[in-house]
C-alpha cells in the first residue's frame, strides 16, 4: 500500500516491529505498545496496516459484513448542542420539515418505514434520535404527555415493541445515554443497542470545543452507559469519532477504555471508527474533514488494540472515493447500509449501491455477507445475551453461521 507522505516525523516512540509481528499473529497490543502507535510515521503506518490486516484474517477470516437496514429518525429534537451535528432540529424546524408537522414520528409512520424495508429484505430497524429533548423543550414534553408517555425513551420502547411484534425486522436503538432502568426496559425489544463513545478527550468539552454544550457527551456518562449494558448482558455497539479536535493519544485512550469494558463483560459487539465530515450550517462548517491518513491510522490502531475477534467497522458512505483501502487496515464490517432510507446523520453522504459494495469488497479478496443487527457470536452458540424470544427470532432469520438467510444474492442476485 502506497501512502502519501503527510505523517509527522516528530521524535516520538515508534511502534515496535516485534510488537507488530506478535499482533500479526493474533496478540493484541499491550497498553505500552498501544501508546507507541502515536509516533507512527509513513513506514510505521504501512507496517501497522499490514499487521492489522493479518490480525483480522486470523480472527475473522476473509468475510466482511454489512447490515441491511432502514434508518428511523424517531425525533430530531435534542437537549444537546454539538458543534458538528446537522441531525438536531429545534421544535419549529422539526414541525416545519417533518411529515404531518409532528415533533416525533407517529407509530404508524414508524411501521410504514419498517414494513417498506421488510419488503426490500432489510433486517434491521435502526432508531436514531436526539437525547432527552423533553428536558429542554416544553413542546416535546407536551407531545409525549398527550400520548401517555413521560419520556422519549418510554415512547421509544413502545415503538420498538411495535416493530418487533408487527414486522420481521429487529430494532437496534441508539437513544443516547441511559440509566439501568431505561436500558432494561428497551432490552426485551432490542437484541443489540448502541452508543458512540466518540472520544475521552476533555479538550472537546472546553469552551469553544464541539461538546461544550453537550452534557451527554461527557466521557464519564457515556462510559457508564456502556458499563450498564455490560452488566445487563446486552450486545452493544460503540465507536470513536475522529477529526473533531481529538489527537492520536486521545484515540488510544478511548480504544483502551472500550477494550477494558469488553474484557470485563464481553458485550462490545462492534467498534465503529468514524471520520468527521464538515456540514454547512454547523459551528464546525469551516473545519477540514478528517484526514484519510489519520483514519487509516485509527482503524489499524483499533484492530491492533481490540484484537482479532473484534468487529471493526468503517462507514463506506463517509469515504465514498476510497473506502476499499480500509480493508487493508483490518476492518471486517461496513455497518448499516439501506436500500430505502438516507443516512439522516450524514444526509450529504449516500450509501453505496450494494452491487458496488459487493464488487469493491470482492476485488480486495473478501466475501461480502449480510448480517443481523446483532452479531452471530451473540446468538448462534450462546444463550447468555438474548432472551429466548429474541434469540428464536434472530435464529429464524439467520443461516447456520449467523448471517442473513440467502446471503448477498438475496440483495444483488448473482451480479
Amino acid at each position: 500500500m502506497t501512502l502519501p507522505n503527510t505523517l509527522s516525523t516528530a521524535t516520538q516512540p515508534r511502534p515496535s516491529p516485534a510488537a507488530l509481528d506478535a499482533a500479526a499473529s493474533g496478540r493484541p497490543l499491550a497498553d505500552a505498545e498501544a501508546w507507541a502507535l502515536v509516533g507512527a510515521d509513513e513506514d510505521a503506518l504501512a507496517s501497522m496496516c499490514h499487521a492489522a490486516g493479518r490480525m483480522r484474517d486470523s480472527g475473522k477470516g476473509r468475510t466482511v459484513t454489512f447490515s441491511p437496514k432502514v434508518f428511523i429518525p424517531l425525533t430530531h429534537l435534542c437537549r444537546d448542542f454539538c458543534g458538528y451535528c446537522i441531525f438536531r432540529k429545534t421544535p419549529e424546524q422539526a414541525a416545519r420539515e417533518s411529515q404531518g408537522g409532528t415533533l416525533y414520528m407517529a407509530p404508524e409512520q414508524v411501521l410504514e418505514v419498517a414494513k417498506a424495508g421488510q419488503r426490500l429484505g432489510c433486517t434491521e430497524a435502526l432508531f436514531t434520535l436526539g437525547e432527552r429533548p423533553e428536558q429542554r423543550y416544553p413542546e416535546a414534553k407536551d407531545w409525549l404527555t398527550r400520548r401517555g408517555f413521560k419520556t422519549t425513551l418510554e415512547y421509544l420502547t413502545f415503538v420498538n415493541r411495535l416493530v418487533l411484534e408487527e414486522t420481521t425486522l429487529l430494532p437496534h436503538a441508539n437513544p443516547g445515554t441511559m440509566s439501568r432502568r431505561e436500558m432494561a426496559a428497551l432490552q426485551p425489544y432490542n437484541p443489540s443497542m448502541g452508543l458512540m463513545l466518540e472520544s475521552t478527550s476533555p479538550a472537546l468539552h472546553a469552551p469553544g470545543g464541539p461538546h461544550e454544550f453537550a452534557p451527554s457527551k461527557r466521557p464519564r456518562v457515556r462510559l457508564r452507559t456502556l458499563e450498564l449494558a455490560g452488566e445487563l448482558r446486552l450486545p452493544f455497539t460503540t465507536g470513536i469519532l475522529i477529526g473533531i479536535g481529538d489527537a492520536r493519544h486521545d484515540r488510544i485512550e478511548s480504544l483502551l477504555a472500550i477494550r477494558e469494558l469488553h474484557r470485563r463483560f464481553g458485550h462490545i459487539q462492534e467498534v465503529i471508527v468514524q471520520n468527521f465530515r464538515a456540514k454547512p450550517g454547523t459551528a464546525m462548517a469551516g473545519k477540514l474533514d478528517a484526514d484519510t491518513i489519520e483514519l487509516l491510522w485509527s482503524v489499524a490502531a483499533a484492530r491492533l488494540i481490540l484484537g482479532p475477534e473484534a468487529n471493526v467497522q468503517v462507514p463506506p458512505n463517509l469515504s465514498a472515493d476510497n473506502y476499499r483501502i480500509y480493508l487493508d487496515a483490518g476492518i471486517n464490517d461496513w455497518g448499516g447500509v439501506s436500500p430505502l432510507t438516507i443516512d439522516f446523520v450524514n444526509p450529504e453522504a449516500p450509501w453505496p449501491a450494494l452491487n458496488q459494495l459487493k464488487a469493491q469488497t470482492e476485488a480486495a479478496g473478501f466475501r461480502l455477507m449480510p448480517r443481523l443487527p446483532v452479531y452471530p457470536e451473540y446468538f448462534i452458540t450462546t444463550g447468555d445475551y438474548l432472551s429466548a424470544q429474541l434469540r428464536a427470532k434472530a435464529r429464524s432469520m439467520a443461516d447456520n453461521d449467523g448471517y442473513v438467510q440467502g446471503g448477498i444474492q438475496r440483495y444483488v442476485g448473482n451480479n
